[in-house]
């Protein structure tokens, strides 16, 4: 016992002891509790060769960048190059990211929000600040770009750039939100601001984005701007030898095993063909006629921003559910019969906050109704601006309410048509197959109108689950864990979930197909939805299988199905949508257009493709990459019966109960391990293990 504690003592300093200046060994693959592909070695190799680590990661949806940074993190932590931490990401994202970092690599960090901040203050006082107590924080990108969140980090900026710099790391996911957008001009987003202060005062800095250009030169440019800017400058095209050292991009289709075979299944995009009843079209071409009326009566412009915002959101929630469509209407009927005569011109003051309020909408959300109720303000907001409704006006819109009032409580031809889907697919014959199955919709009010239909035809109980923003995050992860776990042993086979929940969630174990209840306006939010189950460990050898509701009458199913197919194509090029593509895409949908025109940007996305090409060297790497790692698991005999010994006897030393070695059926030659009930800091270890 004696000499096997010595041994371990031995092997705990020897793995303890990695230095900045030993470059051969990679210490993240060991400390961390993922299976790791040899291509997500690559930006771990390339960040510790760098003396300041600036890296774009931009591989593929579902390759796995979250686990890229994590071992990047973790390395430099060890190397006591890192201390401090700033992950900035979309809102639904920061406890996904939190989970990430605890579960899979045992770093805590601290979700910083405003009531993070009120508890803080509670225990430490008015003038306690997040951005000094805490070492590595997240905070979603839309909280800390205005307000408290940024006063709080103006307190600890420095006014002029100090060397060393005052932070360690910083990680903007989905970083193609940080760039300006792109109109006639250029303009800086709120985001951009944001991005511009903090990023000079950072010694290291992660982007990490899917879709790191977006069709025009100047926001490219301006996003390896705020990475490096000592290698590149705002609207210089970017030189190829200098873009290979920061940029780390991979598809899903040039990934491929050592027999050549590809590592991830083929996406199907697929129509889900719905043939509407006589009242639906009815509705839909009075909802037309509706709009039609008060634009061409209205040529008043200064009121077209709010007007166009009313329209658009009633034709979107209209094509997601009768009851999303009732409490818009309701709320837009509401505040325009509360005027008995027209609003007076809007002042700028008016325009202002009506602009903010529009804006506020396209913000990002982690709980699907705070987004419904932004929604709602903002039709409030500009439905009170309008004038007065005329007699036909009025006889339009009653009819519009009372259809809705209806139909609210009952079926529609869509939700028809994803029970007979689900009949034929998920319970063929009555009987339930191992098929699963996710439903995603943008809104709450839908989902749990969905959830009354089926149920009302018996896709209930352990069969059906929900997963929204607003839940708490044990009963999420209690989902999550068991739509993961393999169909013999978790029956259920039916996934409803909202676009809060759709950047936070992996669900490809054990399910390869997905319905879109609506398609969302926003292409960028199509893909976040796609990519929960077409991404890194789907197992499915026929690929995973997207379906899109569209009308099954005419052509315009057909528009919709080319549009989106031709905004896949563009993703695999690394384009995310623009200013330009993005309302042409609305248009196909509303059926005022029926192809996407590219043309005016065509140079900018052929400069695009180019950026997949440019890595030649990709493969080289990643065998050198896992050179590295199968020399540090020898020279430092990171074997599994050495690694057993150092847990058993630091267990013994710390008073722990010892583990419970079980026997599997499914794995008879695996040592597995059942942990008992750990005390102190060893209890994080059981963290995560609801997955299985």
């Amino acid at each position: 016992e004696i000499k096997e504690a010595a041994q371990a003592f031995i092997d705990a300093v020897r793995w303890g002891a990695a230095t900045n200046a030993d470059r051969m060994h990679l210490q993240a693959p060991f400390r961390s509790g993922v299976s790791i592909q040899d291509f997500q070695l690559d930006p771990l190799v390339r960040a510790i060769d760098m003396s300041r680590t600036n890296l774009l990661i931009a591989d593929d949806v579902g390759l796995g960048k979250t686990i890229e940074a994590g071992l990047i993190v973790q390395e430099m932590i060890v190397r006591h190059r890192v201390r401090t931490v700033l992950v900035l990401c979309p809102a639904s994202l920061q406890e996904k990211w939190r989970m990430e970092m605890q579960e899979k690599f045992g770093l805590s960090f601290e979700i910083i929000d405003a009531e993070a901040v009120r508890l803080l203050r509670r225990e430490q006082g008015l003038h306690a600040n997040p951005w000094t107590v805490f070492p590595r924080t997240i905070a979603s990108i839309d909280w800390l770009k205005q307000g408290e969140g940024l006063r709080l980090l103006k307190d600890v900026i420095p006014h002029e750039v100090t060397h060393p710099r005052k932070f360690d790391l910083l990680i903007v996911d989905e970083a193609h939100n940080v760039t300006p957008s792109v109109g006639k001009y250029p303009v800086e987003t709120q985001r951009t601001t944001l991005a511009r202060m903090l990023a000079p005062h950072f010694q290291h800095k992660l982007f990490l984005t899917a879709t790191p250009h977006n069709g025009f030169t100047e926001s490219f440019t301006a996003l390896l701007e705020l990475l490096d800017d000592q290698r590149f400058a705002r609207n210089v095209l970017p030189d190829d030898r200098k873009l290979k050292q920061v940029m780390v991009r991979r598809l899903k289709s040039e990934l491929r095993d050592k027999d050549g075979a590809p590592l991830y299944p083929k996406r199907n995009l697929e129509p889900l063909s719905i043939t509407l009843s006589t009242d639906e079209r009815d509705i839909a071409n009075t909802l037309e006629t509706y709009i039609k009326t008060r634009e061409m009566a209205d040529k008043d412009g200064s009121r077209r921003t709010g007007r166009r915002f009313i329209h658009q959101l009633l034709r979107k929630r209209l094509a997601s559910s009768p009851a999303a469509f009732r409490s818009t209407l309701g709320r837009h009927i509401d505040t325009l019969e509360g005027r008995t005569q027209p609003t007076r011109a809007p002042s700028k003051i008016d325009d202002r906050i009506l602009r903010r309020k529009i804006e506020q909408v396209r913000d990002d959300y982690s709980d699907a109704e705070d987004l419904e109720q932004a929604e709602l303000e903002a039709v409030q907001e500009a439905s009170s601006r309008e004038r007065a409704l005329s007699q036909d006006e009025q006889k339009l819109l009653e009819k519009l309410r009372h259809w809705s009032n209806v139909a609210a409580n009952q079926s529609s031809s869509t939700s028809d048509t994803i029970i007979k889907w689900l009949d034929d697919n998920i319970r063929p014959g009555g009987v339930w197959s191992d098929e699963r199955v996710i439903i995603f919709t943008e809104y709450r009010t839908t989902q749990v109108w969905m959830q009354e239909i089926l149920v009302g035809h018996g896709y209930s109980g352990d069969r059906l689950s929900m997963i929204h923003g607003g839940m708490d995050k044990d009963e999420r992860e209690k989902v999550k864990a068991a739509f993961q776990a393999p169909p013999e042993k978790a029956p259920v086979r039916i996934l409803l979930a909202t676009d809060a929940a759709s950047e936070g969630i992996d669900l490809q174990k054990h399910c390869s197909k997905m319905i879109h209840l609506e398609i969302p306006y926003n292409p960028n939010v199509m893909e976040q939805r796609n990519g929960r189950i077409d991404r890194h460990g789907q197992k499915s050898k026929s690929g995973v299988t997207i379906y899109h509701p569209v009308d099954a009458s005419g052509e315009r199913g057909e528009d919709i199905m080319r549009a989106i197919r031709k905004l896949d194509a563009a993703r695999n090029d690394g384009i995310s949508v623009n200013p330009i593509i993005a309302p042409q895409f609305v248009d196909v949908l509303d059926g005022r257009r029926k192809e996407l025109d590219t043309t005016p940007i065509a140079h900018e996305i052929e400069n695009a493709k180019k950026l997949n090409r440019i890595d030649t060297e990709f493969h080289e790497r990643v065998l050198r990459a896992r050179e590295k790692l199968d020399e540090t698991k020898l020279d430092l005999e990171l074997t599994p019966e050495r690694i057993e010994t150092a847990v058993v006897t630091a267990l013994r030393l710390q008073e722990q109960p010892p583990l419970r070695e079980v026997h599997s059926e499914n794995h008879p030659r695996a040592r597995i391990f059942q942990l008992p009930n750990f005390t102190g800091s060893w209890a994080k270890c059981l963290d995560g293990l609801q997955d299985p």
